[in-house]
């Protein structure tokens, strides 16, 4: 399909704009609307737009389809794969949804609440919590991530092995459509088969089909017991068949299973030394795992008897289970601030991948032996959510070395990481999403019948090309 080019959002578009949304809703280009966490992307934008209502929303997509200018859908600005920074191009403007961060409705009965795109996560676990329900959703942004950006990304996390993706945990959405209609899925029902599922068509979809203004979401019944463990394990396929014993003994109480290797915890002793973490354990692998269940579960009981077992067979060595809430804080805080700690050192490439879990051992031994034979002394942290299959394979320079040493190697050590990925029938992108940085992957690993009937729906729901355009498809 060729469309007519996208022009740069000029004065006279820009008043209109403003007639719309008011003073408060057109603002000037702050930098760290330009910026993306790893530092790779540097964007531009002619403004930022920063509605308070759908209706507002729904006026400013008209004027921008109408005037054919793009406009780029800004959450919490946590993504780490482009989907918020344009480079180059017409200037497009960025419509950020941080006005829009309403509770509307929350009912503990239905278990359900309606939350507007701009809502903070850490405030929509706080909002749940004020009913005695749990919103499950956890990962390391959340204190700035936005519920918009995390359905629109299908965002993962730490708990995906209980209680599922963000899709899943998604009940209906109020999106704005590339005509400036506004979609009112937000009906909450659990069954409702009436035609084509729209919620999961825009769920993941990164903006480029629609701008989601409002989520239903589900919310479960808040667990009286848990129980949490940091316990060394010679190996990963020793952790595997941990997660296997977990899994028979605990059954649908397991909600969380993460693989940690040392390399991530020396990062942190590297570049926050007064970090407090776990105590060390001999060997290169961890993992953090947790179990929830109502009262009277004798959990922690059947933990404990659980460890015992692993230790016998020889799958599990020194290990320690949270005595208390402030234990429990610093495994968890331990996990989620690897990620900080990589940035601090700066990765030559970082890798968001999934295998399934039974082929994870054999991933990581030929990964490791290939990324050796690029360089024999680059580092590794491989860690993630081995419960679910998903692991963030980091490829670091030597210590004392910069990575913009390798740069010219980062295209060679993705390609190789990528291409063994393929070869085990796994995913390149797991829970990041594409963006603008995967997109050429995406065109390189995807089913070529996937990708052509995503391009048919992007021309049929967005036919001036104005959602988002060059992310998850070439513009």
């Amino acid at each position: 399909m060729t469309r007519p080019p996208l022009q740069s959002a000029d004065s006279a578009v820009l008043e209109r704009l403003g007639q719309v949304l008011g003073d408060r809703g057109v603002v000037p280009v702050e930098p760290r609307y330009l910026e993306e966490p790893r530092g790779r992307y540097r964007g531009q934008a002619a403004a930022v737009l920063r509605p308070s209502t759908t209706d507002e929303v729904s006026e400013v997509v008209r004027i921008c389809a109408a005037a054919r200018i793009g406009l780029l859908p800004y959450s919490g600005g946590t993504g780490l794969v482009g989907g918020q920074i344009s480079e180059d191009g017409p200037l497009m403007v960025v419509l950020s949804m941080e006005r829009m961060n309403r509770i509307r409705q929350i009912d503990a009965a239905d278990n359900s609440m309606i939350v507007e795109a701009g809502s903070i996560l850490s405030e929509v676990h706080d909002a749940a919590e004020g009913v005695d329900r749990l919103f499950p959703l956890t990962l390391a942004s959340q204190g700035s991530a936005r519920i918009g950006g995390l359905l629109g990304t299908n965002a993962g996390g730490v708990n995906v092995l209980r209680y599922g993706n963000a899709r899943d945990l998604c009940l209906g959405l109020e999106v704005v459509l590339a005509d400036g209609t506004v979609h009112h899925g937000l009906t909450g029902l659990i069954k409702d088969n009436m035609g084509f599922d729209l919620r999961h068509l825009l769920i993941g979809s990164e903006g480029t089909l629609g701008v989601i203004t409002a989520a239903s979401l589900r919310l479960f019944p808040r667990m009286r017991e848990t129980a949490t463990a940091w316990v060394s394990v010679p190996s990963p396929d020793a952790a595997l068949r941990l997660l296997a014993l977990l899994r028979d003994r605990m059954g649908s109480s397991v909600s969380a299973f993460e693989l940690i290797h040392s390399q991530g915890l020396d990062f942190l002793d590297e570049t926050m030394p007064d970090f407090p973490q776990p105590p060390r354990f001999d060997g290169a692998w961890c993992v953090l795992m947790e179990a929830e269940d109502g009262p009277g579960s004798e959990l922690e009981a059947r933990f404990g008897d659980l460890l015992e077992k692993a230790v016998t067979d020889g799958i599990a060595g020194d290990g320690l289970v949270a005595q208390n809430a402030a234990q429990r804080r610093t495994f968890w805080n331990t996990r989620e601030t690897i990620p900080e700690g990589n940035r601090l050192v700066g990765s030559i490439a970082s890798h968001d991948i999934s295998v399934r879990p039974s082929r994870m051992t054999a991933f990581i031994e030929r990964g490791n032996a290939a990324i050796a034979a690029l360089h024999p002394d680059f580092r590794i942290n491989c860690f993630g959510h081995m419960g679910d299959g998903n692991l963030h394979y980091n490829v670091f320079p030597p210590r004392g070395h910069d990575r913009s040493e390798y740069r010219d190697l980062r295209a060679r050590v993705t390609e190789t990481v990528h291409d063994l990925v393929a070869e085990f029938g796994g995913s390149v992108s797991a829970e990041h999403g594409v963006g603008r940085l995967k997109v050429g992957d995406l065109e390189k690993y995807g089913d070529p019948a996937k990708v052509a009937v995503m391009r048919r729906i992007k021309d049929a729901l967005d036919p001036v090309g104005i959602l988002n355009p060059g992310a998850v498809l070439r513009a």
